[in-house]
C-alpha cells in the first residue's frame, strides 16, 4: 500500500454510550479513529504498553518535549520509557486536553447527584475513577496504575494567573469530528466517556464516541508526527528499538 493509498477498511466498529467504559489493546502498525457522534464528547483514556504493563502515558514528558500544552494533528504521546505510544495522524477536532484529569466518585455525587442503576438503569452516574478501576482491573491493573489522563475532544484554557477553565463554545461545532491514533507499539488503551471535571455543565449527560480501527502503515522517514520535532522522532525510534 503506497502513502498515498486510500485507508483500509476497518477492522471493527463500535458505539460506545455516554458515560461507558471500553478497553482493547491497540496492535501496532494500526489506527484507532474515535469519532464524536453527538458533539461534546468527552473522552477520558489511559494508554500503556501491552508488552511491560509498568510502562505507561507520561504526560509531562509528552507536553515538555513537544513544547505544548494540548495535543493535537503531528504531536505522539510519550510512555515513561520515552517509547511513542500513539501518534495523532489526523485530527478535525483540533484540539485536546491534557491536564484536567478525571472525577472520582465523591466529586462526581457531589456535582451532578448519586442516581443508582436500580433507580436509573443505564442512564445511572458512573464516576471517570471507577470506570478506569473496572477497566484497569481486565488487565491486572489497578488504582496505582492510574497515571494523569488525556481528555480527548476537550479544550481546556489557562487564565493569566493560572486558572483552567473549560471551553464549552465548541462543543455544537465538533459533531463527526474525529480524531486518528497511530499505534506505535501494542498499546493497552483504556477510556470512558464520563464528564470533562471541569465543565461546569449541572446536569449529568454524557455523550456517545463511535470507535474504529485499521490497519496503518508504518512512520517512514518523511512521517509528519516524526518530522514534527526531533524529541518526537526519537520516541517513535525508541519504540521500533524495542520491537527489534
Amino acid at each position: 500500500m503506497s502513502a498515498d493509498a486510500e485507508p483500509a477498511p476497518p477492522l471493527f466498529r463500535e458505539e460506545l454510550a455516554g458515560g461507558a467504559m471500553w478497553s482493547h489493546v491497540v496492535k501496532r502498525h494500526t489506527t484507532l479513529r474515535l469519532t464524536d457522534l453527538e458533539g461534546g464528547v468527552n473522552v477520558g483514556m489511559l494508554l500503556y504498553n501491552a508488552d511491560r504493563l509498568s510502562e505507561r502515558y507520561n504526560m509531562p514528558d509528552t507536553l515538555k518535549a513537544q513544547h505544548t500544552a494540548f495535543v493535537t494533528k503531528g504531536r505522539v504521546l510519550v510512555s515513561d520509557m520515552g517509547c511513542a505510544l500513539l501518534s495523532i495522524t489526523e485530527d478535525t477536532a483540533g484540539w485536546h486536553d491534557t491536564l484536567g484529569g478525571h472525577l472520582d466518585a465523591a466529586e462526581t455525587f457531589a456535582k451532578y447527584g448519586q442516581r443508582t442503576y436500580q433507580e436509573a438503569r443505564n442512564a445511572f452516574t458512573r464516576p471517570a475513577r471507577d470506570s478506569f478501576l473496572i477497566e484497569l482491573g481486565k488487565w491486572g491493573l489497578g488504582l496505582c496504575d492510574i497515571v494523569p489522563n488525556l481528555n480527548l475532544f476537550s479544550k481546556v484554557v489557562a487564565s493569566e494567573d493560572g486558572t483552567l477553565a473549560f471551553d464549552g463554545s465548541r462543543a455544537s461545532t465538533l459533531r463527526g469530528a474525529y480524531v486518528d491514533l497511530r499505534a506505535e507499539m501494542n498499546v493497552l488503551v483504556v477510556l470512558n466517556t464520563a464528564p470533562h471535571p471541569l465543565d461546569p455543565t449541572p446536569i449529568y449527560a454524557p455523550k456517545a464516541l463511535g470507535l474504529s480501527v485499521r490497519r496503518s502503515l508504518p512512520p517512514g522517514p518523511g512521517d509528519l508526527c516524526r518530522a514534527s520535532r526531533p524529541e518526537a522522532a526519537r520516541a517513535i525510534d525508541n519504540s521500533e528499538r524495542f520491537f527489534l
